[in-house]
């Protein structure tokens, strides 16, 4: 089943690394492969990492755009859910990490960015 992106004026969104940006008009894409897909309101500028858990996400954002299960990618993603559970006391959020650290092992990248997603907004609605 093939992925439908319906996009905005001039929104753009990364592609198996490249970016792509939609022109002046509403537009729909579909993607019949699969491909690594990320919208411009999902990502994450690297000065904006500015949390522990927008750091987790930043790292596992990168991992999923770079295609990357293992070295650099992977070490950056461990130290930073590293220090969430340091942080982090026991429950809800807790849980998160583990099933971010669960996904990746699995293989799931953009499982695990989904479950950062959870754990940023989690960490908004607590201040």
């Amino acid at each position: 089943m093939p992925l439908k992106l319906s996009l905005k004026p001039n929104e753009s969104f990364v592609v198996n690394g490249a970016v792509v940006r939609n022109g002046d008009r509403r537009g729909v894409l579909l993607l019949e492969t699969q491909a690594r897909v990320l919208r411009e309101k999902d990502i994450l500028q690297p000065e904006d990492a500015n949390t522990p858990a927008k750091s987790t996400y930043f790292a596992v954002m990168q991992m999923y755009l770079l295609g990357q299960t293992d070295g650099p990618a992977l070490r950056r993603v461990e130290a930073a859910l590293a220090a969430q559970l340091e942080v982090l006391p026991a429950g809800v959020q807790r849980d998160r990490v583990l099933t971010i650290s669960a996904a990746i092992v699995a293989g799931d990248l953009y499982g695990a960015l989904s479950a950062c997603r959870k754990l940023v907004q989690d960490e908004a609605g607590d201040r």
